[in-house]
């Protein structure tokens, strides 16, 4: 991340907030949980890998049970749930009838458990953001487990925006291709988006800090696609370093 872009991120200024994070001990999310400390937040994260608040399940009711009470036992309120954890488990041609339902606890029912849990629980101007992806709308062979949670994700926002009209703003996140690994590419990888370039974590940590202030204050129940123009190019034969083999 550029010097220009950490000074964005930082305008946004949410001391003495409290930001519940699930998945924040690698990825984006873990990306998400550091500009919400640098910005002054409280920061309550639950992951399966090692983390400074609480290693445990989401998949499982007791887990998020568990979560949920200590985050309302150590600061009595929160301002934003960011339900960010997601996994996969393949598709038609691999993935078991439990690994399917595995995925979407993870990736839809914690985030609608989380909400329930913390619904009486948010201070005024409460915000809770839903990361989705592009896959909502577009797949790629044997991908039915995550596709279909991230599409679950994005119509669950847009319920809980009515349920909750008036007390929290709800509102998701569909990142493209992000890339977690610092790599640098080059060719069709980067021509392929018309903004020239693979998407960081922190295109989307902004975007969350962004959909949490205030000056989102009038964006509930939309979704928010962050993934560079890729969805808007149609590729051809011959188009942008790709060719077709067949």
């Amino acid at each position: 991340m550029s010097a220009a872009d950490r000074e964005g991120i930082g305008m946004f200024d949410f001391q003495g907030k409290v930001a519940v994070v699930t998945g924040g001990a690698r990825g984006i999310g873990k990306v998400i949980c550091e500009e919400f400390k640098r910005a002054g937040a409280h920061v309550c994260t639950i992951d399966l890998l090692p983390n400074d608040y609480f290693v445990g399940d989401i998949a499982e009711e007791g887990a998020l049970r568990e979560f949920a009470g200590k985050v309302i036992a150590d600061w009595g309120k929160i301002d934003f749930l960011i339900n960010n954890a997601c996994v996969s488990r393949g598709g038609i041609e691999n993935c078991s009838y439990d690994d399917f339902n595995y995925v979407l606890r993870v990736g839809v029912s914690a985030p609608f458990m989380l909400a329930k849990l913390f619904k009486d629980h948010f201070n005024p101007g409460g915000v809770i953001i839903n990361v989705s992806s592009t896959r909502d709308r577009m797949s790629q062979p044997n991908t039915e487990s995550y596709t279909a949670c991230k599409g679950g994700i994005a119509a669950l926002t847009h319920a809980l925006a009515v349920s909750l009209a008036g007390k929290v703003r709800v509102n998701s996140i569909s990142p493209g291709w992000i890339d977690t690994t610092g790599t640098q590419f080059e060719g069709p990888d980067k021509s392929q988006h018309p903004a020239g370039r693979v998407g960081r974590p922190d295109d989307i940590a902004a975007m969350v800090l962004f959909l949490c202030s205030d000056r989102a204050g009038f964006i509930t129940g939309e979704n928010i696609t962050i993934d560079g123009g890729m969805t808007r190019l149609m590729i051809y034969h011959g188009d942008h370093g790709w060719t077709y083999s067949g």
